[in-house]
């Protein structure tokens, strides 16, 4: 144990931010560098060590925390990043990305404000690749098996590193011009650098995975012919169709899905753009959707100088605290005020758009909307509550539908899918078609990047058996595994 009372005589405290002002006229990522460092271990040393640590079963990658917690409470920092790999391939990925459903399940969280978590972990690793502790593990010897990775997000590099470690030969294929997937072009980088990509990318090169960039399988290469040339297969193309909004006016410039307007700043960042083709400069924005990918969309729009920032949520208002139906250790839906809603605009709770209005050259000019509520079950508009709100860009970002199936790729393989329209698999992952497996949402359906690790992670188990006829590799969840909630 860390500190016997540190749960008793130290307070939560989480990573500082930039003043919102500072940051709105850059792209980097919001937090102040170093902060964390002067505070961080007395923060792990809250961690109580409990006799049933629930912060396992709150994360599916089963990570080590609360011997990690006591290596960074002691500022044994290599002792530290072996605990958290043990478990958790991209530290760095989760450490500013996941949502934390660790904190959420956290034993100190039933009546105080639980263990940061999150902010421990990513100082592990920030020091890790400070100190040099974070190094290539290539293989004692290669198995003579070739797998081929579709998708290059959290699942599809878990999956490739583990068996590259194993020693088979791989290869990632990525329908994009750079490695990443969503890490690459969704995440804006006010809230991941992408510089944390490329080095493991590199840390996997040494290692001897290969990568091949703007190849699609289903349209550049025969999914069926690829299945040939390798002996497995590994589809972690993620769940990449966006939810629709088909509503008047839904054809109007102006309209777009957050994924075709994010992935535009991000190629700004990398060099490839001067201004995006897409952008919030001058205009009133309406961002439909309140996830973490509609709060992008509301840091991406201040970044790029919008006149005003509007966020609609059909759903209520979450509360600030734990509902009764909504236990400890569960998940619970709470009111969150990200960085970038610190940042400024509006948010707007139990709205549902019924229109768009374009000016006569077709652009969106205005949103027509109404309130709605929840009677016996079912979603009603509530008469009289209509009114209209500027528009000039909509961006949709209301959640994804499944895999993508128009570029072939399911079809080609000859692919079953369950009642959800995912890729189905069987406790191995392994799809109806021998040899192919499926990681990540294009099986799972939309999920979090630490769920995507744990599936990437589990499937590769399941290649390695299929491979060699057994298997050392950890598998941390099964296929139906679902989150702790309500």
């Amino acid at each position: 144990m860390a500190d016997p009372k540190g749960f008793l005589t130290t307070g939560r405290e989480v990573a500082q931010t930039r003043p919102a002002g500072e940051r709105v006229k850059d792209w980097n990522e919001v937090y102040v560098p170093g902060s964390l460092l002067p505070i961080i271990s007395k923060q792990a040393g809250r961690c109580m060590d409990c006799g049933i640590p629930f912060c396992h079963n709150g994360c599916p990658l089963g990570n080590l925390i609360p011997e990690w917690n006591d290596y960074a409470y002691r500022e044994d920092w290599t002792a530290a990043s072996e605990r958290l790999h043990a478990t958790n391939n991209f530290p760095e990925f989760t450490g500013r990305l996941c949502p934390a459903p660790c904190e959420s399940a956290c034993v100190l969280g039933i009546n105080q404000p639980a263990v940061t978590i999150k902010n421990v972990e990513v100082s592990i690793i920030d020091q890790a690749w400070d100190r040099g502790d974070v190094t290539p593990q290539p293989p004692e010897r290669l198995s003579g098996k070739t797998v081929a990775v579709i998708g290059s997000g959290p699942a599809g590099l878990a999956a490739a590193q583990q068996l590259t470690r194993a020693g088979h030969t791989v290869a990632v294929y990525e329908r994009a011009d750079r490695i990443g997937g969503l890490l690459r072009y969704g995440i804006p980088e006010f809230k991941m650098e992408k510089s944390h990509i490329n080095r493991r990318i590199e840390q996997m090169r040494a290692e001897g995975t290969k990568f091949r960039t703007e190849t699609e399988i289903g349209r550049d290469i025969d999914a069926a012919k690829l299945r040939r040339r390798y002996d497995a297969v590994v589809i972690a193309a993620g769940a990449t169709v966006s939810r629709d909004l088909p509503v008047p006016g839904r054809e109007l410039n102006g309209v777009h899905y957050a994924m075709e307007y994010l992935p535009l700043a991000n190629k700004v960042q990398e060099g490839d753009l001067t201004v995006s083709p897409i952008t919030a400069e001058g205009k009133h924005v309406v961002v439909i959707g309140g996830g973490d990918t509609g709060a992008d969309c509301v840091g991406t729009a201040h970044r790029q100088g919008a006149l005003s920032v509007t966020q609609l949520e059909i759903m209520p208002r979450p509360g600030e605290e734990r509902n009764a139906n909504q236990p400890w250790p569960t998940f619970p839906m709470l009111y969150k005020v990200t960085s970038a809603h610190e940042e400024g605009g509006e948010r707007v709770y139990s709205v549902s758009t019924t229109h768009f209005e374009g000016d006569e050259d077709g652009n969106v000019q205005a949103l027509h909307l109404v309130e709605v509520e929840f009677k016996d079950g079912k979603l009603e508009q509530k008469p009289g509550t209509e009114r209209v709100i500027p528009a000039q860009l909509v961006t949709l970002a209301m959640g994804f539908t499944g895999t993508d199936q128009a570029n072939g790729l399911v079809q080609q393989f000859g692919l079953e899918l369950d009642e959800r329209g995912n890729i189905a698999r069987d406790q191995d992952y392994a799809t109806n078609v021998g040899g192919v497996f499926v990681a990540g949402d294009a099986g799972r359906g939309q999920s979090l990047i630490v769920w995507a690790i744990a599936e990437g992670r589990s499937a590769a188990r399941g290649v390695d058996r299929f491979l060699t006829g057994a298997s050392a590799l950890p598998a941390p969840i099964r296929p139906t595994d679902r989150a702790l909630t309500v």
